[in-house]
């Protein structure tokens, strides 16, 4: 199996600090997460003034207000604070990535060291968006929450029109916390089956067992949100992994990455050495004398497995016994 590729995911749970944005860059790095992506775009360009918040984000900030002043209160005033933020990633030594949320920020974003484009759900319908995604040729992972297959497939036929050919895709619930009857983990080996491509989890329940499973079941690509302290003020920190949390997941996937193997029915060599310990050979029940014939009255089947198999029990039975043999003794055969 490939190493599946885990992205932590700051996203704002900056809150616009750059102290804190760094703390989190730390805690990706410790977890051993192979990115640590935020989210780029200057809120009077994402949204309208008119424009509500969502339900989850007034129920988890416990503040009514317009999506507008909500973003100014979570975003970095310019775009120049993510040069800074991927300098002190290459410092650190974890891969830098950030999604943008409208054009300018994909303009921006084109020019920092990225090896991806990450494209959040409410944008795969945005054509001038993804127009502009298309002009750099850097991989593309495509979150598809609140989509439908044939949303996904009129994306993915977009973006290759314009040149773009290395797409990802990430099954996505957008809702935070997502509830887990609405994660629907079997579109990932169906939108796999149907598009070529490699296909992950963007995942928004809570704690880390979802994302497990969905390596499991073959995600390439795990993100999740983490916070510094799911207490802080802000709409995604309440869905969030706190750093111990983090960690505990990069471990889990890394466990399920080994255990997966390559579906062939065999003996591993870790449990070779038990085969004589655990299985039974055909033992004497009781003293048997040579020249006895052999019989269920006889002859049972105890530990150790070093002995005649029990899958000869039918072959035995009825023969004579080839010399004297106690009881427990393992039985002895001829191979003639």
């Amino acid at each position: 199996m490939n190493k599946v590729l885990i992205i932590a995911e700051a996203g704002v749970n900056h809150n616009g600090d750059m102290e804190i944005a760094k703390k989190l860059i730390d805690v990706a790095k410790e977890s051993g997460a192979d990115i640590v992506k935020f989210q780029t775009g200057m809120p009077h360009k994402v949204t309208s003034k008119y424009a509500k918040q969502a339900e989850y984000q007034t129920v988890n900030t416990k503040i009514e207000e317009s999506q507008l002043d909500m973003l100014k209160k979570l975003h970095f005033p310019t775009y120049e604070a993510f040069e800074e933020i991927s300098d002190y990633c290459k410092e650190v030594g974890i891969e830098f990535l950030s999604t943008p949320f409208e054009v300018e920020s994909v303009q921006y974003l084109s020019g920092l060291d990225m090896n991806y484009w990450k494209i959040p759900s409410g944008e795969i319908t945005n054509l001038p968006y993804l127009l502009e995604i298309a002009k750099t040729p850097k991989p593309v992972i495509l979150s598809t929450g609140m989509s439908t297959m044939e949303e996904v497939e009129t994306a993915v036929a977009f973006l290759k029109e314009h040149g773009l050919n290395d797409i990802s895709l990430l099954q996505c619930t957008t809702e935070y916390p997502a509830p887990y009857e609405d994660v629907n983990l079997r579109v990932i080996p169906e939108m796999a089956k149907k598009f070529g491509v490699k296909v992950g989890l963007s995942d928004h329940t809570p704690g880390i067992a979802v994302s497990t499973a969905a390596v499991a079941m073959g995600a390439s690509i795990i993100e999740k949100h983490f916070t510094l302290d799911k207490e802080l003020p802000g709409p995604d920190h309440k869905a969030s992994l706190e750093p111990q949390e983090l960690k505990d997941l990069v471990t889990a996937i890394r466990q399920v990455e080994m255990a997966m193997g390559n579906g062939i029915k065999e003996v591993s060599a870790s449990e070779r050495k038990n085969i004589a310990i655990a299985r039974k050979s055909i033992i004497a029940k009781r003293d048997i004398k040579k020249g006895e014939i052999l019989s269920e009255d006889n002859l049972t089947t105890k530990r150790p497995g070093n002995g005649v198999s029990p899958m000869k029990w039918f072959d035995v039975i009825g023969t004579k016994a080839i010399r004297d043999f106690k009881e427990d003794e393992l039985i002895e055969i001829n191979n003639d």
